[in-house]
């Protein structure tokens, strides 16, 4: 079930010690048996047969665990894109990411130069509380070297996780201290957030960004409308960009803050009538009345089409960007004997018009390439290359077309930036020069530039000519070749991303977003939308 997440603007964040894996819309479940189902008995003896007969008479030796996953997977592939098989190893590390946790050391890290680099000791976590530092290089883990070793992310994460309780040694290399350091950590649960960053764009404005939809999204998201409101918010930027989706009874709660009482949020229908659900929203909500606004893009999928499209068939939000991805399935998990999981789609949503915004699945294959077919046909730059069914026409709740079939089409089309695309930005990126430089760059001026406060910095600090050139001399050494004109006609994206690296190096993820998101074209738009929020009470936009 793994979708396409990254939009033009966004820049990845440092890697957290977990593992992230794009969920969909989930309902909770454990293993049960389905009502009413048909006698499959003379399948399974048949299979039963089939495999024994391969195992027992096969003239080279086989492992049935393995066929018997391949099987599976076959067989879920017939279905459907996003009915899936975990094994569980797998399941594991996909349902940590959406249960708000994981089990760990603490760390936010980096591979520089083939070495493991503290770029922070998470606030409250087990790394903290020993005194792990930013900057410290992690060389050896339980007496076993880790340094210049072609070291991968996986690597690190078989490593460090582990389960909460159990003990890892580390050593460690720290600047100006002549001996290595020796930690004793015990690990523990370690929280991962699902609001990236919540501030105020102005005086009226607050903005929300969520990552995904985890146990913890709700309550996180709801924090932060309560904070926002404190300081002024009477307008909100709901940002779903890249957001892929994941557990549906969190998209309905984050809905229900915004709709009166009653209001439909989405109703689902499967083969049995136990699946067949309608969520209304209740008497709970903390932003019923302020204006709205929910940005998506090609990328925000499920759970996020769900708080879309509840809102804009309710006429309660401006929904701003590009078509979403088009996922109208719901996936129940089971949990299999072994500790595996099968996720298999056992209903469709619709949206309160009765919209369902699945796109066609007919053809796997083409399936997987809609996102790039789009991008050929012109769609993410002019809304006109966007072909409507009418026959899949719907109304919202004040009489505005809306149509179903692939995602949801925003009420305001912001295509995508094509102006800050740079080779050597990339080719640098991928190197991972430009973190290298921003980490080096803070820890060497930390002291100064948080003496001075982030307001100042948000306002005045500018990365510079001379601190481009020392970018372009780290490619140098790296075998990347310099692009002057590259450089110079996008030197913008390299300043502002350097700049807001900087800055979550010397104080926190949440300081990134605000200089980031300058070059975020469709907030930026967004932001000049609010007047047109008193048309969806009216006519289309």
């Amino acid at each position: 079930m793994e979708e396409q997440k990254n939009s033009s603007y966004q820049i990845s964040l440092p890697l957290i010690l977990c593992i992230g894996l794009a969920a969909g819309v989930l309902i909770g479940a454990s293993l049960t048996n389905k009502s009413g189902s048909g006698d499959i008995s003379d399948e399974v003896q048949k299979f039963r047969e089939v495999l024994s007969l391969v195992n027992n008479e096969y003239v080279d030796e086989v492992e049935p665990d393995v066929l018997v996953e391949d099987a599976i997977e076959h067989l879920l592939g017939k279905l459907d894109p996003h009915s899936s098989y975990l094994s569980a190893q797998d399941q594991v590390a996909a349902n940590e990411d959406l249960r708000g946790n994981f089990e760990g050391i603490g760390i936010e890290f980096n591979i520089f130069h083939d070495t493991l680099v503290v770029v922070a000791a998470l606030s409250g976590g087990p790394s903290e509380s020993v005194g792990l530092r930013s900057g410290d290089k992690i060389v050896k883990v339980n007496d076993k070297n880790i340094a210049n070793i072609g070291l991968s992310i996986t690597d690190v994460q078989k490593h460090l996780k582990g389960p909460k309780g159990t003990e890892v040694k580390i050593e460690v290399i720290r600047k100006h201290v002549k001996e290595p350091i020796t930690f004793t950590i015990i690990r523990d649960k370690i929280p991962q957030f699902s609001v990236d960053a919540s501030y105020m764009i102005n005086p009226e404005i607050g903005y929300i960004k969520v990552n995904r939809f985890s146990q913890t999204t709700y309550s996180e998201v709801n924090t932060a409308i309560s904070d926002l409101k404190k300081k002024g918010m009477t307008k909100l930027i709901l940002d779903l960009q890249g957001n892929p989706g994941g557990y549906m009874d969190q998209a309905v709660n984050i809905a229900d803050d915004f709709l009166p009482k009653g209001e439909k949020i989405v109703f689902t229908k499967g083969q049995e009538t136990r699946y067949n659900e309608e969520h209304l929203a209740t008497e709970r909500g903390d932003f019923e009345q302020g204006d709205l606004i929910v940005l998506v893009n090609e990328s925000s999928a499920s759970a996020s089409e769900i708080v879309a499209g509840a809102l804009q068939d309710n006429d309660r939000a401006l929904i701003v960007g590009r078509r979403s991805y088009g996922k109208g399935l719901v996936q129940r998990p089971f949990s299999l004997h072994d500790g595996s999981e099968v996720r298999l789609t056992i209903s469709r949503y619709y949206t309160p018009s009765g919209r369902s915004i699945q796109k066609p699945y007919t053809d796997l294959n083409e399936y997987e390439k809609d996102i790039a077919k789009r991008y050929r046909k012109g769609e993410f730059f002019s809304a006109d290359s966007i072909q409507l069914n009418d026959s899949l026409k719907f109304e919202t709740s004040h009489g505005r077309a809306v149509y179903g079939g692939g995602g949801i089409m925003p009420d305001y089309f912001v295509p995508l930036d094509t102006t800050q695309t740079s080779k050597y930005f990339n080719e640098l990126f991928s190197a991972n020069l430009l973190r290298e430089f921003a980490f080096t760059y803070a820890e060497q001026h930390e002291e100064r530039l948080k003496e001075k406060g982030y307001a100042d910095y948000l306002q005045n600090f500018m990365v510079n000519d001379v601190m481009l050139s020392q970018v372009v001399v780290m490619g140098i050494q790296n075998k990347i070749e310099p692009k002057p004109k590259d450089l110079e006609k996008n030197k913008r994206l390299f300043q502002t991303y350097l700049k807001a690296e900087i800055a979550r190096n010397i104080w926190d993820n949440q300081s990134f977003y605000p200089i980031i998101n300058e070059t975020n074209e469709v907030l930026q738009q967004a932001i000049k939308l609010f007047d047109r929020i008193p048309e969806l009470n009216r006519t289309k936009l």
